[in-house]
């Protein structure tokens, strides 16, 4: 079975960028997560969702 929740440092290494990032981006609210504890999650599907939502900003395209 696929996990469907992603640590920030799985999310960090899918999009190639450091933790940092991912926690700017939920802080932001570019990224839905969810608290379990004092940890956050991201939902594989709100993963995809916002790699969808890049390809529509400024022409950036997302290779598949």
């Amino acid at each position: 079975m696929t996990r469907l929740l992603l640590t920030t440092g799985e999310v960090a290494d899918l999009l190639g960028v450091s933790r940092t990032t991912v926690y700017d981006l939920i802080r932001t609210r570019q990224l839905d997560s969810v608290r379990i504890g004092r940890s956050r999650r991201i939902h594989r599907d709100e993963l995809v969702a916002y790699i969808g939502r890049l390809q529509g900003i400024d022409g950036c395209e997302v290779a598949a």
